[in-house]
Parts: C-alpha cells; sequence; structure tokens
C-alpha cells in the first residue's frame, strides 16, 4: 500500500511543474499536457517530442502500478525516472533563469523522491 501512495504522490506532484516563457506565457504542467494530449489526436507530429512523450510516458508508467496487486518497484523507478528527465530540466531552467516559481513548482516532486529514497536502500521493503 506504502508503493501505492508514493506513486500517486509522485503522480499528483509532478503535474504541478510550472512553466513561463516569453510574452506573459505561463502554464502548469497539467495544463500542457491536456494540451498536448489534444494535439495528439489533431496533429501527432507536431506533438511528438523527448520533452513530451518520455514523461507522460512516465506518469503513464505509474498509473499502470496503481493498478498492480503489488506495484512493480522497477516500474515506479522506470516511472520516476521518466519525469525527472522533464522536472530536472525545469528544475535547472528556474535556476539558471533567477525564476523562482518555476524552481519551487519541481520541489515537492524532489521531496517525495528524497524522502523515499534512504527508507528504500535502508530496509528495501516499500509495500
Amino acid at each position: 500500500m506504502k508503493l501505492k501512495l508514493i506513486n500517486i504522490l509522485l503522480l499528483a506532484t509532478s503535474l504541478l511543474g510550472y512553466l513561463e516563457w516569453g510574452g506573459n506565457n505561463h502554464a502548469f504542467l497539467f495544463q500542457s499536457e491536456y494540451q498536448i494530449i489534444l494535439k495528439l489526436f489533431s496533429s501527432p507530429k507536431d506533438a511528438i517530442h523527448p520533452f513530451t512523450i518520455i514523461p507522460m510516458l512516465g506518469q503513464l508508467v505509474l498509473i499502470i502500478t496503481l493498478f498492480q496487486n503489488k506495484p512493480s518497484k522497477t516500474i515506479t523507478l522506470l516511472g520516476i525516472i521518466c519525469l525527472t528527465l522533464l522536472l530536472g530540466f525545469i528544475f535547472i531552467m528556474g535556476l539558471f533563469s533567477l525564476n523562482f516559481k518555476i524552481t519551487l513548482s519541481t520541489i515537492p516532486f524532489f521531496m517525495i523522491i528524497a524522502l523515499i529514497t534512504p527508507f528504500k536502500r535502508k530496509n528495501n521493503k516499500i509495500n
């Protein structure tokens, strides 16, 4: 049950990433993902990019673990890695641009990873 809760928290916090770009444009990741999903059906070539597809696959993998009786630790790790590609990039861009809203939006995701890593190493038994 603990691993399912962790996966739910990872999914939820991955959607909280915040982006800002030129022309007073801004969006949370859940808003951007919605637009990408719509674009996948209308214009797939415009929506397919590694920074969109890989994190969405990571979220899909984490969703799959929620339906498993005993969530796979390997699949959870794969989902974390896929999501870290995008959220890590967002974090770094927030630091470089000194935009603390962007940087702080990724902190919950990385806090969950930081909290589960020592526990996982210590007793290697997340249920």
